[in-house]
């Protein structure tokens, strides 16, 4: 059994509602300011339940602006309520997403998604730390994180979608991606195999040539996703950051996402 059973019932949403960075966010009883947790990318490095302190999967994170919070839990994405009350958050009806992970990040997504909504949290700010605690003493402890540059940045690939469906990586799949400025090629490996092939980056646009790879065989799984990942080769994709977030959509709408590699 579980020891951190989810306190809040949440609703699957096909897709997360968007977080309006732009809009400011007050503090009862304050016309003009602004929360120091809000307008942030906040990188989540670890929950504490009862003691037990559990690190957080590469891309959990928070955002927390115009009344809204949005982020990872570790597997899913999540939405929900923010209000502020002079040093105390509180996230209210919350959503997520319904993708499956493996046991170790679902693990931790249990025990930070009943921890962000139990009840207010008090929120301490110490430079580029975070803290957020309950009122029975458990912790969240978050890192502000800067947007991760496209070149030079290993992007582990963590999920791949297609028509609307989202799908993580199977267990032991190796899939990474690192853009080169000089050279105008990306590198990397598709899950089993190493890929190479030329890169041209252009308003938003990434025009990506023929996949040169090497020719092992893996798991029948390794290899499914290495043929999907193959797709996005020999076109155009758009990239968006989302500072430590890539996703690359291509021209049928398929999407990678991946996260800056620590």
């Amino acid at each position: 059994m579980d020891p951190y059973p989810t306190r809040l019932a949440f609703t699957a949403v096909a897709a997360l509602f968007p977080l309006v960075a732009a809009c400011g966010v007050q503090q009862a009883g304050s016309s003009d300011s602004r929360p120091p947790v809000a307008g942030v990318h906040w990188t989540v490095d670890s929950v504490t339940v009862d003691g037990t302190t559990r690190r957080a999967p590469a891309g959990a994170y928070a955002e927390i602006d115009a009344g809204r919070a949005a982020g990872n839990f570790g597997c899913n994405h999540f939405s929900a309520r923010a209000a502020f009350e002079g040093d105390r958050l509180r996230l209210s009806d919350a959503t997520t997403t319904e993708m499956a992970c493996a046991e170790a990040p679902m693990a931790f997504e249990r025990a930070l998604a009943r921890t962000l909504t139990d009840g207010p949290l008090t929120t301490e700010v110490r430079g580029d730390r975070l803290t957020l605690t309950t009122g029975a003493g458990d912790t969240v402890r978050l890192t502000r994180e800067p947007d991760a540059p496209l070149y030079g940045t290993t992007w582990k690939i963590t999920a791949l979608s297609a028509a609307g469906t989202a799908a993580s990586l199977p267990e032991g799949a190796d899939a990474h991606l690192v853009f080169d400025r000089e050279q105008h090629k990306v590198t990397g490996r598709l899950g089993c195999n190493l890929v190479s092939a030329r890169a041209t980056v252009r308003d938003g646009d990434i025009t990506l040539g023929t996949a040169v790879t090497t020719r092992m065989m893996c798991d029948v799984s390794l290899m499914h996703t290495e043929k999907s990942l193959l797709r996005l080769f020999g076109g155009t994709v758009k990239y968006r950051i989302d500072h430590r977030t890539l996703v690359l959509t291509s021209a049928n709408g398929e999407q990678v996402t991946a996260v800056a590699a620590p």
